[in-house]
Order: C-alpha cells, then structure tokens, then sequence
C-alpha cells in the first residue's frame, strides 16, 4: 500500500453527517415489516429497532436525493418526527411497487427490498444468478444515420428506461429502450478532421446529471438528461478525459485523464473537490460503486489501482504475468472486480489480494493472420451478481459465470456479433445486455472490419423457466 499525493483546492471539501437516533415510533404495519426484516438478517447486524429502522430509511432517502420529496407544512415538526414520516414514506413506496394482492407476499418482497439495499449499501450484496441464463433471443438492431462512425461508448439510466450511446464522429444519442427509438441527438461537427471521439460517458444514479469526457479535450461536458442540453464544462484536467463514474446514490463524479490523474467533483455545486496522483502512463477506465473509493487502470503501466478516498490511500494490483497495457477495469461488486486487455486475459479480482483470484488467457482465442491473443476490448458486470460479459473483435461476445466465490470463471454462451466490440453494459434488471459495435477499435484506426456495421444491438437474454 502506499499513500496517495494529493493537490487540494479549498472548494467542495467532503461534509461529513452526523447521526441522529429518532426516539419516534412508526406504525404497526411498519414495525412488522421491521421486526420482519430484523429476523430475516440476524447475522448482518441490521438496524434492530424502529427509530434504528427509520433512520436507515431516511439515510437512503437522503442518499438517492429523494428526501426533499417529501415537505413538511409543520414548522414545529423535529428532525426526528420527520425521519419518521419519510421513512414511512419509504415504505408506502416500495409497497406500491410491489403489490400482488396478498398482503403477507407484499410484506415479504418489500423485506427482501429492504434486505438488499441494506447490504448493496454496505458492500455485501452478492445474487447468485449467472446459472440461470441460459442463451438469447433474436437480436434487436438500433438503427440511427447519426452515428456514422464506430460506436465507442454506452450507458444505461438508472431506471433502465434510457440508454446514451456516443460515437467517434463525436455523435450522442439518446434512445428509449421501450420503444427501441432515439429521442435526442448531440450532433457531431460535419467537418471529420474537427470531430472529438466520445470517449467515455456517466449518468448519476438519480439520472439528475450526464457527463461526456471526449477525445481532445481536457474539459467534462455535463448535461441534463432529459434533454441533452449542457449545464457546465468542468476543466481541470490537461489532458484526454478518459473516464468517468458516479458514486452511486450520490453526486460525485470521478474523472480519470490521458495526464494520469483522477480528479473528484462534487456536481451538487459543480466544484472540483482534489486531484489523485500514482499512474505512471495515461489512465484507460475508472469505476465506482456505493463506498467513497474508485478504481482505475493504468494501461501501460500495468497496475490498477483502488483509491481510498476518506483514508487517502491507495492499494495497488500487479498482474506478474502481464506485459501488455491493462485497459479496462468494471466492479462486480464491493469486493470483487474483473480487468482486461491487449493480451486476451480475463481476470477476476478481490481486492484483498494484490494478484488476480483467476486469469484466462486467451480468452476470445488468438488472432489467425499472427497469432496474437485477441485483445479484449470491453467487458461488464451485472452489478452485485455472478454475472460478467467481454467482447472482442473475434465474432463473439461471450457471457461468463464467476463460479466457486469468485475464483473462476465458466462460460455460459456466446453470442455472434461481427466487428469491434467497443463497449458492453446489462440493463440494471438484467433481461438485456447492450452492446456498441464498431468497424474499428475504439481508441484507434489500426484495424478495419469492412464488413461489420456501426450499430448498438440490444440482446435480450433467456434464462431457465424454472428458476
């Protein structure tokens, strides 16, 4: 472990909460669900009583944004009366999602509810599903003149009812997945010499924010949305941006660099917060999940470093056996992440231990014309499952099982798609994985499949009937 060089910049310091025990009672209904929930998970320590039990409510309410949803007409109302209400707001609203019309299945689905963000916001969510996939259906084409070049770069709304998709002509189009249709295009300059490569892209977990970090340019483009129109440059940076995470139910952004750093925004006040410091070559990929830390990959340097942002340090992974550029790095879940790159190795971490769990090398198969390993060119996780897809440009994108706790992984099937896989992502109900295809790599015009077309495929994924 070594600690990270830091730069501070006054503005957008960290706010630290304090918590506060509300002395009030919720309902009868509410305290069996509680009570419920407090025998269902016994062994994980969940908040026993009901002021423990409207105050873990009232912090999910405040993390996604949602407690100012709720107004108060009383003035004379206390904190804790208010914890209160919103809890039970909480409760009114998952119950209205849930509704079966047998009140004892409402109260156990909205337990399990309960259970899951409970331990999704602790880093111990972990759903054994990956065994129940068992192929796909027909391929679903997206059809948009838009995008003229490869696609580079795709993701999903938090509600999995939008996806954004960018291309190396600089295009951003917005698509609703219901009706399989765009609604709202960034057009890309016509001029191609003047056109910027979208390299990575971000929505905030409330869909309030959308960032785009593009080739050329050292600033971070946020827009709303809805529709697409800008809201501010972040500039900081002196180089590429070339990812970007939010940290899930909040609005920190993560910004990694072509300059090697990772820069850390607070968009509530569209602040820069500080600057991160250890890569020794342009940063390639950076994700996040629910705790205030972020991963990154260092491509030639060949390291992937977890940061640690409240106790400024840093835990860096080495991959011995590898010698070519690290390129992308996704969580699986708190624990456990999985890297790719030049080399066609797969690898899956936990980030207690500073070699990978389990490396497959190649996997997608080596190239004929030289043999070569085929370089992987993206991969993803169905978050908090067992669940993980890459792609290549060798015909196939290829569905994976992480099996025995995460020290190996099966494959499940492949799935025939022609040309570069550029990006992946799973909608957050895990029925489909998307999938941005490219006649070219991503980063660069080495190759060319002529015969692929620039598109994003939704395949809709099968599981077992009986599971």
């Amino acid at each position: 472990m070594s600690s990270i060089v830091r730069k501070k910049h006054g503005q957008g310091n960290r706010k630290r909460k304090v918590n506060e025990t509300p002395k009030n009672k919720t309902s009868d209904q509410n305290n069996k669900i509680s009570k419920k929930y407090k025998r269902d998970n016994d062994d994980d320590s969940i908040a026993s009583s009901d002021e423990e039990f409207a105050e873990e409510n009232y912090k999910k309410l405040e993390a996604k944004g949602r407690a100012a949803d709720f107004e108060s007409d009383d003035e004379q109302e206390t904190a804790e009366e208010r914890r209160v209400k919103l809890a039970k707001l909480h409760l009114s609203k998952l119950k209205a999602e849930v509704q079966t019309g047998d009140q004892d299945d409402v109260e156990d689905i909205v337990a399990r509810r309960l259970q899951e963000e409970y331990l999704e916001e602790k880093g111990r969510l972990k759903k054994t599903v990956a065994s129940h996939y068992t192929g796909h259906e027909d391929l679903i084409d997206l059809k948009c003149k838009n995008h003229r070049d490869s696609i580079t770069c795709l993701c999903v709304s938090s509600n999995g009812k939008f996806l954004f998709s960018g291309s190396k002509d600089g295009t951003i189009v917005k698509w609703s997945l219901s009706d399989r249709k765009k609604i709202h295009v960034i057009s890309a300059k016509k001029n191609k010499k003047e056109a910027k490569s979208i390299l990575c892209m971000a929505v905030s977990s409330d869909d309030k924010f959308f960032t785009v970090g593009q080739a050329k340019s050292n600033d971070i483009k946020v827009y709303n949305p809805d529709n697409l129109t800008l809201i501010k440059n972040l500039t900081k940076h002196r180089g590429s941006v070339t990812g970007l995470a939010f940290r899930r139910d909040t609005h920190t952004l993560y910004s990694a660099s072509e300059d090697r750093s990772v820069n850390v925004w607070n968009l509530d006040d569209m602040a820069y917060v500080e600057s991160l410091f250890g890569h020794q070559s342009p940063i390639t990929s950076i994700d996040a999940m629910t705790q205030e830390r972020c991963i990154t990959s260092g491509g030639y340097d060949r390291s992937i470093r977890l940061w640690k942002i409240v106790q400024e340090s840093q835990l860096i992974f080495n991959d011995v056996e590898s010698s070519s550029s690290v390129d992308s790095v996704k969580f699986i879940n708190d624990q456990h992440f999985l890297s790719c790159g030049d080399n066609g190795q797969l690898c899956l971490w936990n980030v207690m231990k500073k070699t990978p769990k389990y490396s497959l090398a190649p996997a997608h198969g080596v190239d004929a014309t030289n043999g070569e390993p085929m370089w992987i060119t993206s991969i993803a996780a169905l978050l908090n499952t067992d669940l993980v897809a890459s792609g290549s440009r060798d015909g196939n994108v290829k569905l994976w099982h992480c099996e025995d706790s995460f020290k190996s992984l099966k494959l499940l099937f492949e799935v025939k798609i022609t040309g570069f896989i550029n990006s992946l992502v799973f909608t957050p109900d895990g029925k489909n994985l998307i999938v941005g295809v490219g006649q070219e790599h991503k980063a660069g015009r080495w190759w060319r499949i002529p015969e692929a077309k620039n598109r994003v495929i939704i395949i809709p994924l099968t599981k077992n009937s009986s599971k």
